[in-house]
């Protein structure tokens, strides 16, 4: 069990929509990493839809900081994140570490003061708990994946199904 506990969020919630700056700043929190696709819109929609628009004011209305942190290219998420004015680290190599530990540094945060935020176990919640982040684990907003992400699905759905059995995790599919 001790290297399944590297997949076990925080905390799992159905929508970003369902994470409040109370909720956060309750638990101290100052920063939000946050992925991109299927995290906040679904993988193949460009920009942000005016709900996501308004959830983002009202997180930096709250004085909480925000980077987006995707596995995916210069172009995708430049382009998305650009006209909403949040800083972004594309091609992070996620679960890898060193992209969640330079958007902390570029916040001016701690680690005990920053969640991240993701639909994938395998990338966001595992590169997340390997940090020492608190990790909220989101349900995919779109049914359907990039190739990568249909594979590292399979794999989380025998995660997710043990954590089920053991009582950790209600999830839905």
């Amino acid at each position: 069990m001790t290297l399944l506990k590297h997949f076990l969020p925080d905390q799992h919630v159905k929508s970003i929509f369902e994470i409040t700056p109370e909720s956060l700043k309750e638990k101290g929190i100052k920063g939000i990493i946050t992925d991109l696709d299927n995290t906040l819109v679904e993988w193949d929609r460009p920009s942000a839809t005016p709900k996501l628009i308004g959830w983002f004011e009202e997180i930096k209305l709250s004085g909480i900081q925000v980077t987006i942190v995707s596995n995916n290219s210069e172009n995708r998420v430049k382009f998305f994140s650009d006209p909403l004015g949040i800083p972004y680290i594309f091609q992070a190599r996620k679960p890898m570490r060193r992209a969640f530990h330079r958007a902390i540094k570029e916040m001016g945060l701690k680690r005990e003061e920053t969640v991240v935020i993701g639909d994938q176990l395998l990338t966001d919640v595992l590169g997340g708990n390997r940090g020492g982040f608190h990790t909220i684990l989101v349900v995919p907003v779109a049914q359907t994946d990039g190739y990568w992400t249909r594979f590292n699905r399979k794999i989380e759905r025998r995660i997710l199904k043990s954590f089920r059995k053991q009582g950790k995790l209600n999830w839905e599919d």
